[in-house]
């Protein structure tokens, strides 16, 4: 039997050994660490370095993130007629506006109505006896008449002339919508403190009702210019300059935002970690956004004055914002969504039992479909072929879909989503090898096969 070699370090080498090839080999070991260690600690402070600005870019992404969805909402306004049309067509139908609009228009009419005009047609013998009586009826009368006038504009404004009108004539101001930034032009007038519509023609269309009505000395009310205010803020003189600014910026800043956040990603060490991070970020500073127009509502209608009806107001700045608050409900299902899918296709333990449990099910309904006789024939094996191309194609089809519909909603974000996801179970049930597909025409599916081996 051979003898073992000494396992005591202490003792002397058996014969033969080479110290010197020992000691060789141990200084080529020695400079491999020395030289490992020597690039260790600039590679760490690269990655530092990189870590570093990926963190910025992606920060100050989100940070401009909602002013980027505020200037795209200012600049389709302005730059979008039929959007803007879109936003202030039902301000006509909201029975709060109407109720305000029939107010202001009944203060206009009655401003020129004498309640001694209504013995106009009395005998001259019988005035003085009316008269008498409308000394002791003066103020009932009066208000019977208020709520006639006011009867008549609420007719007038609820009927589709009304909305023809509203429609009519913010399209038509819309053209000249950069002069009523500046505070003049059109129907619709812009001061320091207010935003204004003239509701004159409303206003000759009640007339028209009364004389119809039987009160003749309606007619020669003269023409009355009179104002409903749409938006009323002690710092709208300010706030018309931020919209311009936003306005410019509406076309480039939502575009920086994206260019940010992907730099940001891709400037990462980890980026599917941190694209996940990143999306979710700019999803929170969106609902951040969110929070802040509700905020911000309050505020606007406890500063207005006590002659402002609120129901009115609250109607106006929920009409006109909830295109914005759309396009934050948009980024939001959009970000979750990016983020599902970096986080499903990585490689954590709980992703993976996603998918393994997603192939198992599409696993299960294909053994089915091949037990009641359906054969892919030919598509398995080119689908199998070129899965990758196939699935691809279907993801740059989702994201063009996203990208050329004109204002997309958050619903329409997960609508897309799940087609997509519907068309790669499709992809996933139709990917067949060709020896599986060989075996299925020979009379053994994909599950025979299975169990055989």
């Amino acid at each position: 039997m051979p003898e073992k070699p000494p396992t005591n370090p202490g003792a002397e080498p058996p014969p033969g050994h080479d110290a010197a090839a020992e000691r060789n080999v141990l200084e080529q070991l020695r400079a491999r660490v020395a030289a490992l260690e020597s690039g260790g600690a600039p590679r760490a402070r690269h990655h530092r370095w990189r870590s570093f600005f990926s963190a910025l870019l992606i920060v100050i992404g989100c940070v401009l993130a909602p002013l980027g969805a505020v200037a795209a909402w200012a600049s389709s306004q302005v730059n979008d007629t039929d959007r803007y049309v879109a936003t202030v067509a039902p301000l006509a139908s909201d029975p709060a506006v109407q109720a305000a609009a029939a107010n202001r228009v009944t203060d206009a009419v009655m401003s020129y109505i004498h309640i001694p005009d209504l013995l106009q047609g009395a005998a001259p013998q019988d005035r003085p006896r009316l008269e008498q009586a409308l000394g002791a009826l003066g103020n009932p009368l009066e208000n019977a008449v208020r709520s006639f006038v006011r009867g008549k504009a609420q007719d007038v404004i609820a009927s589709d002339a009304f909305q023809r009108f509203w429609v009519n004539a913010n399209r038509q101001i819309h053209t000249a919508l950069d002069k009523a930034l500046t505070g003049s032009g059109g129907a619709v007038k812009i001061n320091d403190q207010s935003v204004t519509v003239d509701l004159a023609p409303i206003v000759d269309r009640v007339k028209q009702r009364l004389v119809g009505a039987g009160m003749g000395f309606a007619a020669r009310i003269p023409q009355i210019h009179t104002d409903f205010t749409v938006l009323r803020s002690d710092e709208l003189g300010r706030m018309k300059t931020y919209l311009r600014l936003l306005r410019l910026a509406g076309s480039w800043l939502p575009v920086l935002v994206v260019v940010l956040v992907v730099a940001g990603v891709l400037l990462a060490v980890h980026r599917r970690r941190v694209l996940v991070a990143a999306v979710l970020a700019v999803g929170f500073a969106m609902l951040v956004l969110g929070a802040g127009l509700t905020v911000f509502r309050e505020v606007y209608l406890n500063s207005l004055p006590d002659t402002v009806s609120q129901p009115a107001a609250a109607a106006v700045y929920d009409t006109l914002v909830r295109f914005l608050r759309s396009s934050v409900r948009r980024v939001v299902a959009l970000a979750v969504v990016i983020a599902l899918a970096a986080w499903l296709t990585g490689p954590g333990r709980r992703a993976t039992f996603v998918r393994e449990a997603w192939r198992s099910g599409n696993r299960a309904v294909r053994v089915a479909a091949d037990r009641a006789g359906f054969r892919t024939g030919p598509v398995g094996p080119f689908v199998h072929r070129y899965r990758t191309w196939i699935t691809w194609i279907l993801v740059v089809a989702a994201v063009l879909t996203y990208m050329t519909w004109s204002y997309p909603t958050g619903l329409v974000v997960v609508v897309i989503a799940l087609v997509l996801l519907l068309a790669m179970a499709v992809v996933d049930f139709l990917d067949e090898p060709a020896e599986l597909a060989d075996g299925a025409v020979s009379g053994q599916g994909p599950g025979t096969a299975s169990a055989a081996g």
